[in-house]
């Protein structure tokens, strides 16, 4: 191991800061020393985060970059707090997106699909793929500075993760709650799967609504009018449903109407839950099998659910004679037929919201489809109570409502899904009758019984369903039992061939990937339940709620005990940040222009708790890339940093066992300290609060303004004098040493970066009987500073405070008088008896002031031409006297705005005198007027007076 100390680039500190001379080598340093691993002699108790796993498919985007900033500043502020911190890396085998990828670049590249090369051979094909590119996304987590334990990277689809979904699977399947059913789901008919509600998304599509006449049986001449904006889906229709209190179909109700082109007779059925009498006709078409509004309707009054759609969107034979057409080929031939036949009454312009696959970006079909679900009953309640009764809290709070209003509704999980990337679903369907099953239980079973039996030294479950008339078993073996899947295969029992939903893995991260079920005394009971989640509110229902569902199943426990839900990074247009919108910032493109450090910052200061954030983009001129101006704040405040670590070093330099005498103290070396006391408890009560923002605006304020405006500034005559050098110096090692561990969390590569040339400059920066700077080769896993009551003085931040009012005055003054970089004579005509402060003021800090001469209590000399400034202290104005040219300016400037607010003023007066204006316009807008007149003449009060002082 390189040590920090006897690294050469670690000793002093080039001119500017470079970040890309520095990250690579911190980074490697920090890997090399282990300290993203859990510290097995760490005082406090473990601290855990797991982090969202990335698709394996993606590539570090903005959301990324926030995500993650935002669980390395928890993680890095918690490890130096003295935790046993592990922050768990991996990725999600992501089953639709993967695959996808994957089919796509083998029909691009060699002209085959997935049906030619076999379900194993494009298994083998995808494994490959992520083999060559690896976990790339979870490699550029490492540039922006992640420091989570790499060695213990985990996959859903690895050995580990797949032991606890198969027994997470066995447990629920034998407990009763996994089960097979005909259920209406969102089918993308590109990828032939089922996905999930919130994997589908909504756009605004132009289309048509079709008036369709359908006749009254045995009633010639009368007909219902019924709208669809999908007219191929009367081809599975069972119902015309109208509203029980409809006085105009009272008649028909019970009757039956004829489905054009097919002749199929449906009935008619009140429905007051789906039919609005006042919209439209008040006849609604009903096809069960394919809209989730009718599927309801087609429980409560048991109709006949025709599935019309092959699984890859073409009518069946339930369409009868456009079985073969594509569905929306379909659509035109069923239009022209109803038009031909006089059925088709009128056709409208019409803008629907058409749900979208967000994985397929096709349009999803409701289809009715055997599914195997979880059932969400039980399940859902206790992980509603977890969020009741405070075991789970949300930051902030608001975003509760959506776990509990989504788990509310109880509605049972598809779990499965028709691909061959994914954990393969552990059941095996087989006959009955097979001497396999326990023949006493099989003999009388029913559809719906459930058992355990042993099959080659195997605790198999087996559960009975029909098919038709006919019962069959599904078998689930729990897992590392190959002999006994190979028995089932042997006796014709065949494997389901869906996999599982991928959520449904991720579900169990925060366990499996400690290596549950077979490490329960190992990482699991060390690091679970772990600490806080940190994610984006659109995966509250897909991951989060399900998360603490399958944690207090499976664990007793919740997973994590806070859920911190970070903003939405969009463009200065308030949208997404998309590949399509062309508005997106590479992290990367910011690391390498900015550094790391400033992409850190930026992202973590624009982490408030709002739901959105705006970033403006615009494009880089050198590069040509998307980049942002907010990005420019983190990296001048890098550059701050580093500018003022090298001042300070050279003021350190014989810094090594200086004298420190407690009881010689200067005012400013007790107002700093106490303020690097306040903002350290103050940042950690911030982080511990969720507030990003908050803590790092008090660690940049304070440094940026109370170090460096100020402390520095003032010690700089000490610096020169032999007898208050080392007191000086010994203070300001301190107040750098706390100020670089409370920045270390947000800035990581910078303030390690400062630390070790800090710790070759002055390597012990306590004070001694005072407070205490615990020694650390790395800041990584320095100490964070603990609360020391000892360095408060509140009397020393007040009196202080009152010199900097003072000195701001003067500045101001200086300012107004254009004379900011000149040294000045200052008067303080009226001290209102603060004629010490004053004095003591300037005694000891004139040079931060810029003054030559202060004048107290003096009268300014006749004919005066002045600036001044009021300050709040003493209750009376500084002022500084203007040089004739600078007088002749202001003349001109005061003259020029007395213009504007006397035109202002004429302007406004002029609307109030209008009668028209006065008796029609609304009363806020008179109001407004009436407002602009008085501020208006407060101003020009205010430009006068100043006029008639310039003479």
């Amino acid at each position: 191991m390189t040590s920090a100390s006897n690294d050469p680039q670690a000793q002093t500190l080039p001119k500017t800061y470079d970040p890309a001379a520095v990250e690579d080598r911190i980074y490697a340093a920090w890997e090399e020393g282990g300290y993203f691993q859990p510290r097995p002699d760490a005082p406090r108790e473990p601290y855990t985060i797991v982090i969202p796993p990335p698709n394996v498919t993606d590539r570090l985007h903005l959301g990324h970059a926030l995500n993650n900033a935002l669980q390395d500043i928890l993680i890095r502020w918690r490890r130096m707090q003295g935790h046993k911190t592990l922050w768990l890396p991996g990725t999600d085998h992501a089953g639709i997106a993967t695959q996808a990828v994957v089919e796509r670049r083998m029909f691009e590249e060699d002209g085959k699909t997935r049906h030619d090369v076999g379900r194993e051979g494009l298994v083998q094909r995808i494994w490959a793929w992520r083999k060559r590119s690896g976990d790339l996304i979870l490699e550029q987590l490492k540039r922006i500075g992640s420091s989570c334990d790499w060695s213990r990277t985990r996959f859903t689809l690895d050995e580990v993760c797949a032991r606890a979904v198969r027994t997470v699977f066995y447990r629920m399947f034998a407990d009763g709650l996994i089960y097979r059913g005909l259920r209406l789901v969102n089918w993308d008919t590109h990828l032939q799967t089922a996905v999930a509600d919130d994997e589908v998304y909504h756009e605004t599509v132009q289309g048509s609504l079709w008036h369709i006449k359908y006749p009254v049986k045995d009633a010639p001449g009368e007909f219902v009018t019924v709208a669809t904006t999908r007219p191929e889906t009367m081809l599975g229709d069972t119902a015309v449903a109208v509203h029980p209190d409809d006085e105009r179909y009272q008649h028909l109700i019970g009757k039956a109407v004829v489905l054009p082109l097919l002749d199929r007779e449906l009935p008619v059925i009140a429905d007051g839950l789906l039919v609005d009498p006042a919209f439209g006709s008040g006849c609604v078409k009903v096809t069960p099998a394919h809209d989730p509004n009718d599927y309801e309707v087609g429980l409560r009054h048991s109709l006949e659910m025709i599935n019309i759609l092959t699984p890859d969107g073409t009518i069946n034979a339930n369409g009868g004679p456009y079985e073969g057409l594509d569905r929306f080929d379909a659509r035109k031939k069923v239009v022209a037929d109803l038009d031909a036949q006089g059925l088709l009454q009128s056709i409208e312009d019409y803008q629907t919201e058409i749900g979208h696959s967000d994985r397929s970006k096709t349009p999803i079909e409701p289809y009715l489809s055997d599914q195997w679900f979880v059932r969400m009953g039980d399940l859902a309640e206790r992980a509603m109570e977890a969020v009741r009764d405070g075991r789970v809290t949300f930051h902030p709070d608001r975003y509760a409502s959506t776990y509990l209003d989504w788990l509310g509704q109880k509605r049972d999980w598809c779990i499965s899904r028709q691909l061959w990337w994914g954990h393969r679903i552990p059941i095996w369907r087989g006959s009955t009758e097979h001497d396999l099953l326990d023949a006493e239980k099989a003999a009388g079973a029913e559809a719906g019984a459930l058992w355990q039996q042993e099959v080659d030294g195997a605790r198999v479950s087996v559960r009975i369903a029909t098919d038709g008339d006919d019962l069959f078993a599904y078998v689930c073996v729990p897992d590392g039992h190959p002999e006994a899947e190979a028995r089932l295969e042997e006796a014709g029992f065949a494997q389901d061939v869906d996999v599982l939903d991928t959520w449904f893995s991720s579900a169990l991260w925060p366990f499996s990937t400690l290596g549950w079920p077979d490490d329960e005394a190992g990482d699991v009971g060390t690091f679970y339940p772990t600490d806080v989640l940190v994610t984006a509110r659109e995966i509250i229902t897909l991951w989060v709620a399900r998360m603490v569902m399958m944690g207090l199943y499976n664990m007793g426990e919740v997973p994590f005990a806070d859920v911190y839900i970070h903003a939405m990074i969009q463009d200065g247009e308030g949208r997404p940040m998309k590949k399509s919108l062309g508005n997106g910032v590479d992290p990367l493109d910011v690391v390498h222009t900015h550094g790391a450090d400033a992409l850190r910052f930026t992202v973590a200061w624009m982490t408030t708790e709002t739901q959105d954030v705006r970033m403006p983009v615009e494009t880089d001129a050198e590069t040509g890339r998307n980049t942002s101006p907010k990005f420019d704040q983190g990296r001048n405040f890098c550059n701050k940093v580093w500018n003022a670590v090298r001042f300070a070093l050279m003021n350190l330099e014989d810094a090594e066992g200086a004298a420190f005498d407690a009881g010689a103290l200067r005012l400013e070396d007790r107002w700093i300290l106490s303020r690097t006391e306040r903002i350290a408890r103050k940042v950690t009560e911030e982080l511990e609060a969720f507030h990003f923002q908050a803590s790092l605006m008090a660690v940049y304020d304070f440094f940026w303004h109370d170090v460096c405006d100020w402390y520095l500034e003032a010690i700089k005559p000490r610096m020169e004098d032999p007898s208050e050098r080392p007191n000086a110096q010994r203070v300001l090692a301190f107040v750098l040493d706390r100020a670089l561990r409370l920045m270390h969390p947000y800035v990581p590569f910078i303030t390690e970066a400062a630390w070790e040339a800090l710790n070759a400059t002055v390597t012990d920066r306590s004070l001694p009987g005072l407070a205490e700077a615990p020694a650390s080769e790395r800041i990584i896993v320095a100490a964070w500073p603990e609360a020391n009551d000892a360095l408060l003085n509140e009397e020393a931040e007040q009196a202080f405070g009152e010199r900097q009012e003072i000195i701001d005055g003067v500045r101001r003054a200086k300012a107004e008088s254009g004379q900011s970089a000149s040294r000045v004579a200052a008067w303080f005509p009226e001290p209102a008896g603060r004629e010490d402060l004053i004095e003591a003021t300037f005694r000891d800090y004139a040079h931060l002031a810029g003054v030559t001469d202060v004048n107290v209590g003096e009268a300014l000399p006749e004919g005066t031409v002045v600036a001044s400034a009021y300050v709040a202290c003493l209750g009376e104005n500084a002022y500084v006297p203007m040089p004739e040219e600078q007088v002749e300016e202001e003349r001109r400037r005061v003259d020029r705005e007395i213009e504007e607010k006397r035109s202002q003023l004429q302007r406004a007066e002029a609307k109030l005198a209008n009668e028209n204006f006065i008796t029609k316009a609304p009363e806020e807008v008179v109001d407004r007027e009436r407002d602009r007149v008085r501020e208006a003449k407060a101003a020009l009060d205010a430009l006068e007076k100043r006029r008639a002082e310039l003479g």
